[in-house]
């Protein structure tokens, strides 16, 4: 049986179930939940949902959503379909891999498609012995097949958004050329005076505008923890506690 901790996001305002040993959330989901620019009423998926903290964080900020999550790992399909039934919030899960075809809702479009990939390609990283966590940070599916089953999953117009290593920007700009067009890319920095480890990345079905890139946004005020206490940004902060939405700086 797997061992689960019960761990709270957005302030407690959600109880979620993790997998331990396994992969586990931090606060990537979140803020890949805050940066996606969901309407109410609007179809999400979200590719490689794991027990489904992001489309979690994402339906407790907006109102009305339909969640949808593919994942490859049947415990944690298992996990997320519980989260989302103690949180009060509809979420269909399926088991299925992004490389599949077809693949879980593949009759299906969406307004939204959302994802994490694992972090670390095969040839850079040697994978946990954990199966979750090993399927979480090594990737077995390359970044341009996620790309390309987002694109054939969303509708015209509509956006795939993205959280992602920095070192791995040039591998989604690649993935994305031909697919998807008006790219964002907004760069995270731990602290103050510190290279970018993070991006969000968003991009458009048939959009046409030209690539962006943000200012870098700084996760921690100061450049180095000098308390106990967190010290975000007052902006993540309100993504972290308040389930607050990410703010695009997009002029």
């Amino acid at each position: 049986m797997l061992a689960v901790t019960q761990d709270g996001f957005l302030g407690g305002r959600l109880q979620i179930s993790q997998p331990d040993p396994g992969y586990r959330a931090g606060i990537d989901p979140v803020l890949l939940a805050a940066a996606c620019p969901a309407q109410p009423g609007e179809d999400i998926l979200e590719l490689g949902c794991g027990v489904g903290v992001a489309s979690l964080c994402l339906g407790a900020r907006v109102q009305k959503l339909t969640l949808h999550g593919v994942e490859i790992l049947p415990e944690y399909v298992n996990l997320a379909r519980i989260n989302a039934t103690q949180n009060n919030l509809e979420f269909e899960v399926q088991t299925g891999d992004v490389s599949a075809r077809p693949m879980a809702f593949y009759d299906q479009q969406f307004h939204q498609v959302i994802m994490n990939p694992p972090y670390f390609s095969s040839s850079s990283s040697t994978a946990s012995p954990d199966p979750g966590r090993a399927l979480g940070r090594t990737e077995r599916v390359d970044l341009e097949a996620w790309v390309d089953m987002a694109s054939r999953r969303l509708r015209p117009r509509g956006y795939v958004t993205i959280i992602q290593r920095v070192e791995r920007l040039p591998d989604i700009l690649r993935s994305l050329n031909g697919k998807l067009g008006s790219i964002v890319v907004q760069p995270l920095s731990p602290r103050e005076g510190r290279a970018p480890h993070l991006i969000l990345v968003r991009a458009r079905k048939s959009g046409r505008a030209a690539f962006k890139l943000c200012a870098v946004k700084v996760l921690h005020v100061g450049r180095q923890h000098i308390t106990d206490k967190p010290d975000y940004s007052n902006e993540i902060f309100e993504i972290l506690r308040n389930g607050a939405a990410f703010e695009w700086v997009l002029d």
